[in-house]
């Protein structure tokens, strides 16, 4: 992939779906949103479907899985159509797994110490899990001296209010949020209102 994941998008939509029905529409609203790409968590029973359902009918957009935790996901994930993956911590055997499927990847990091180990892995690219609960942007900015070659996608616990204090750091590449699709727009199939908050990230960098 020529174009790094953290540089698509200020804000990479984190969304759990539990109805496959939804996944389509979701997805195009985002698009309609100008937000071209999708991260569906693996935290329920339909997300494999959702993500092969995405991958197979809205071309437009990137999919994702998200909240890789056990290394068979991984391949489950790429066998579903998943284009990228993201974890919120790392393990040696969930990397690997991860680097097998040959797949763009951000492995979950929280602390100095795991950032390091990632980039001994040969990581520039990470996931930063959970973010606010875990120093937010202050402590990015502080680990930017010393480790200036991590960039980060920070997620966890991350609004419209607070994303500008990342995406203005330099080692902060894109952040994650949930907030694009809020559980109630779709229960009531509210996709004005999905992409109208995808219409309103692409601003929150500017």
């Amino acid at each position: 992939m020529p174009e790094s994941l953290l540089d698509r998008v200020p804000v990479i939509p984190v969304v759990v779906l539990d109805d496959v029905a939804h996944a389509v529409p979701v997805a195009r609203a985002l698009v309609d949103g100008g937000v071209p790409v999708i991260e569906l968590t693996l935290r329920t029973p339909a997300a494999l479907d959702c993500i092969e359902q995405i991958a197979s009918n809205v071309p437009d957009i990137l999919v994702g899985a998200g909240t890789i935790v056990v290394p068979e996901q991984a391949k489950q994930a790429l066998s579903a159509g998943a284009q990228f993956l993201v974890s919120p911590g790392t393990t040696d055997e969930l990397a690997a797994s991860m680097q097998e499927t040959g797949l763009p990847h951000l492995p979950g990091a929280a602390t100095v110490s795991e950032v390091i180990r990632l980039l001994e892995l040969g990581y520039r690219e990470l996931k930063f899990f959970p973010a606010e609960a875990s120093g937010g942007s202050a402590f990015l900015k502080a680990a930017g001296a010393p480790l200036p070659q991590a960039r980060f996608c920070p997620t966890g616990g991350i609004t419209p209010d607070s994303a500008p204090s990342y995406l203005c750091l330099a080692n902060v590449g894109c952040v994650g949020g949930s907030w694009l699709t809020p559980t109630d727009a779709i229960a009531q199939g509210d996709w004005a209102r999905i992409s109208r908050l995808a219409a309103e990230s692409t601003y929150l960098a500017a």
